[in-house]
């Protein structure tokens, strides 16, 4: 029943009202569960640590939604041995083999949907719709890498002859240890998704979810354990990124690592690895700056709903989120009207409950970072809607848009990880495009207009991975495995290769050429 319900960031309400009954039950089923105890998954067997760490609900701080280990370098480092033992089996298994195990999976992540939805919008805050689509799109992820495993036959090529006598093969063929650090503002799909690629690839993997999301961590182990991945090929290890991630990272048995998080720590974990005595591979996805750009020839009410999405879904807290916007000033004071209209009519609150859009953000680290941006942004700039802190018993905080800030302002090219965003008028399209490209960032950018030349002008000069035109859905949001592929440039990628692409599996495997003579 559930696979017949399909959401996406793409999605602007309930497709249908059963979907809102069983993520109800859900919601219902999951509190009752409230309060166990959870393990590590190291070989193949629960592992508990002499230390635990408590999981509060962003949603109501009174709420303890579980007790997670705190691992130890010694865990994480067994976990990382029993993912070495493990490497030569997975590696002979046949792809095909790898890919039925990873598609059961991905049917099983899709069957446990709204459990995994509830779980989610507790853990981390994200809206009904958010949440499920977070859980289909890490199904979708693991899926298409098995669509390309299985399209591409393996990554088994058969190459040139010098003679009749001369047999030339390309192989693709995995790394070995895999080591997979997922963030918490999606803590399934960007996990699950690059776990599936190095699985599918033929790599063990030592998965490490971030301290805020334990819990959704700890489901997606849980599918991947009951789809038969056999015991040491998929290990969960919790604990701090001094401890556990530090240890991880120093590991000379890791073959490679993807990350998603900051541009700081993503730096740090390619340098870390550069220092290595070999050569290692980094998938590191590090942030954005978002811009969107309006011309005046623009859908205003196109971009307005566009640019309110895309800057407050899952409130600001995305790396693809759109936190700054260029606006021709002909129509900046219609635009802003427009957007700060719809933006009065978000509702904040519990993000189980079906009326409230954006719940709260994660913790209380970024809770008092709202507070403190917003202070700076209030005596710089001009906030027309929002700068406040609400009074609810959770991290909330109301979507803010602000104009009339300095254009040397720090904010303008600071990622806040918030819902905050900031305008600026221009007189012409080149002014605008200069500024938008003058950040170290090049994740998403969005653009509005009716005029063909202008939408190609736009194409052809933005510096960033992930573009969108004329998209009211979302700005600068919203890719989908197999539609938008997704990653960045400059400091928002590593590899100039995106998730959800023809070209992302491959980047878990190093080629080997084979020529034999009879």
């Amino acid at each position: 029943m559930a696979q017949k319900i399909k959401v996406t960031y793409s999605t602007l309400a309930s497709p249908d009202p059963l979907l809102d009954q069983l993520y109800e039950e859900a919601v219902a089923r999951v509190k009752q569960n409230f309060g166990q105890t959870f393990p590590l998954y190291i070989n193949g067997e629960e592992r508990f640590a002499e230390n635990t760490f408590t999981k509060v609900s962003p949603v109501d701080r009174d709420v303890e939604m579980g007790f997670f280990q705190k691992g130890t370098e010694e865990d994480a480092l067994d976990a990382l041995s029993a993912a070495r033992a493990a490497f030569p089996a997975w590696r002979d298994t046949p792809w095909e083999d790898r890919v039925a195990i990873l598609r059961k999976a991905a049917d099983l992540i899709s069957e446990r949907l709204f459990d995994m939805g509830a779980v989610m919008s507790m853990e981390v805050g994200k809206n009904r719709l958010e949440a499920l689509g977070d859980v289909e799109e890490t199904a979708d992820l693991i899926r298409f890498c098995c669509d390309q495993m299985e399209k591409n036959e393996g990554y088994s090529i058969t190459m040139k002859s010098e003679s009749p006598r001369h047999h030339n093969r390309s192989v693709l063929k995995p790394y070995g240890v895999w080591v997979v650090i997922a963030p918490f503002n999606f803590p399934c799909a960007l996990a699950g998704g690059p776990s599936g690629g190095a699985l599918v690839s033929g790599n063990t993997v030592v998965f490490k979810p971030a301290t805020d999301t334990p819990y959704t961590g700890w489901l997606l182990t849980t599918c991947f354990r009951d789809a038969g991945v056999p015991k040491g090929v998929f290990n969960f290890v919790t604990g701090s990124g001094r401890t556990v991630g530090q240890a991880i990272l120093d590991s000379p048995e890791v073959d490679g690592i993807t990350f998603t998080g900051s541009y700081d720590v993503g730096m740090h974990i390619i340098r870390s690895f550069a220092s290595s005595q070999l050569p290692r591979p980094v998938i590191a996805e590090m942030g954005g700056k978002n811009p969107t750009i309006i011309s005046k020839k623009a859908d205003l009410d196109e971009a307005a709903l566009g640019v309110m999405r895309s800057a407050f879904g899952l409130q600001g807290q995305k790396c693809s989120a759109c936190s700054r916007v260029y606006v021709h000033n002909d129509v900046k004071d219609a635009f802003e009207e427009k957007l700060v209209e719809l933006t009065k009519k978000i509702n904040v609150g519990d993000p189980t409950l079906k009326d409230n859009w954006m719940g709260p953000v994660i913790n209380n680290a970024s809770f008092e970072d709202y507070q403190r941006f917003v202070a700076d942004l209030d005596s710089d700039g001009n906030i027309l809607f929002g700068g406040n802190a609400l009074d609810l018993n959770g991290f909330f905080v109301m979507p803010t848009v602000v104009n009339d800030l300095p254009e040397d302002h720090a904010l303008w090219k600071q990622e806040m990880f918030l819902p905050i965003v900031t305008i600026a008028g221009f007189e012409d399209l080149e002014t605008a495009m200069a500024k938008a490209n003058d950040v170290e960032y090049g994740l998403t950018a969005g653009f509005f207009s009716e005029d063909e030349d202008e939408i190609e002008w736009f194409l052809n000069n933005i510096e960033a991975g992930v573009l969108y035109v004329n998209r009211d859905t979302g700005a600068t949001t919203g890719a989908w495995p197999g539609y938008q592929a997704f990653g960045g440039w400059k400091g928002s990628g590593s590899t100039g290769k995106a998730a959800g692409s023809v070209y992302y599996v491959q980047q878990y495997m190093h080629e080997q050429s084979q020529t034999v003579v009879d």
